[in-house]
């Protein structure tokens, strides 16, 4: 078994899809988590000055998405043909163009600015959102092929980053019914839910 390091500062976001994937499969890793003061002189060490960085048999690799996948093929979380593997790779992205929106408002320095992305955020998020709980729905309560996919650890893993960013909206899934049972049955999975009880408290 190979050993396994991942670094990311000490709070969920962009990291707990892959702490996620590692709870479900029980495989043993390092999680190392470090305080954003410590970043300047952490951040010259990871590749393309980036995290989070998974680390195996002590060779780097970052970017959140191929860690994932990954992982997600070692476990089986991929898809069953090359169809569905694609089905999930883009469900995926389209999770982090979300992400990615919301984080433009929350990340805006500029208070004139900031109002304008926060009107974007407010029509773009249940656009997406509406489009996600759907597919849900078609799916059998899955993303994919009515199964468990690494699309459906992908959101709910991001889901309390996504709240934080969105602050003080509340709950972004409240009105979705589909996408609030996908959570609560990911969230109740023997592994992920004792990988909850045990992490590292933190709003984001």
């Amino acid at each position: 078994m190979p050993s396994y390091k991942l670094t990311y500062f000490s709070v969920k976001a962009l990291a707990e899809p892959i702490r996620f994937l590692f709870s479900y499969a029980d495989i043993e890793f390092e999680d190392d988590r470090f305080n954003r003061d410590d970043w300047p002189k952490i951040k010259p060490n990871m590749p393309f000055g980036q995290v989070p960085v998974l680390e195996v048999d002590g060779k780097k690799i970052n970017q959140s998405v191929a860690i994932c996948r990954y992982l997600a093929k070692q476990c089986g979380l991929a898809g069953k043909d090359d169809w569905e593997a694609m089905e999930i790779d883009a469900t995926v992205d389209t999770i982090h163009d979300l992400r990615q929106k919301i984080g433009a408002y929350h990340y805006e320095s500029d208070e004139n600015a900031k109002a304008a992305k926060h009107k974007v955020a407010e029509e773009q998020v249940p656009y997406y959102l509406e489009r996600l709980d759907a597919q849900v729905q078609k799916n059998g309560g899955y993303f994919v092929g009515g199964a468990l996919s690494w699309a459906d650890f992908t959101f709910v893993a991001l889901l309390d980053y996504m709240n934080y960013m969105m602050k003080p909206d509340g709950d972004i899934i409240e009105k979705y019914d589909n996408l609030k049972q996908l959570k609560q049955k990911v969230v109740e999975m023997p592994a992920i839910k004792s990988w909850i009880e045990k992490r590292p408290q933190s709003d984001a």
